[in-house]
């Protein structure tokens, strides 16, 4: 491009100062600069092409990444999740046996609870049974005694 510039200003004084200077130079110049201008534009389209292609793989470099790195966070949460689901299980199943042995325990107290108070008003008629027949003993009915008044 700088050549170029050279001749335009050296075939620019030559016009000044030549009368007879043939103007078809210079266009033939401008045509060379047009070629020059394409071959730029050209090669920078291709550059420009080219960091486009560079981009793009790197974009999909970095969401295969992203994709790798999502999917191994999922297995991760999924085994998280699963092993957080056997803990509550077992939990629960802990809880739940709690639950029955306490119940069955309830159970047992209140039958021996029940058999205790059916035994303690066993003991309580026949304390009163003996105490009644005791003082129907010590009556007599047919004593002819008089207390002395």
């Amino acid at each position: 491009m700088e050549a170029l510039l050279s001749q335009f200003s050296f075939l620019s004084s030559q016009a000044l100062q030549d009368k007879n200077f043939d103007p078809t130079k210079i266009d033939d110049l401008m045509k060379f600069f047009e070629l020059e201008a394409y071959n730029s534009w050209a090669a920078m389209e291709t550059d420009l092409k080219k960091d486009v292609d560079e981009a793009e793989y790197t974009m999909k470099e970095a969401e295969d990444h992203l994709e790798s790195v999502m999917d191994s966070a999922m297995d991760e949460f999924r085994r998280f999740e699963e092993e957080l689901d056997r803990t509550l299980k077992d939990e629960l199943d802990g809880l739940e046996q709690v639950a029955n042995n306490a119940k069955k325990m309830g159970s047992s107290m209140e039958n021996a609870a029940t058999i205790a108070t059916k035994k303690y008003m066993e003991a309580a008629l026949v304390s009163a049974t003996t105490t009644m027949k005791s003082a129907w003993k010590g009556l007599n009915f047919n004593s002819k005694k008089i207390h002395p008044s």
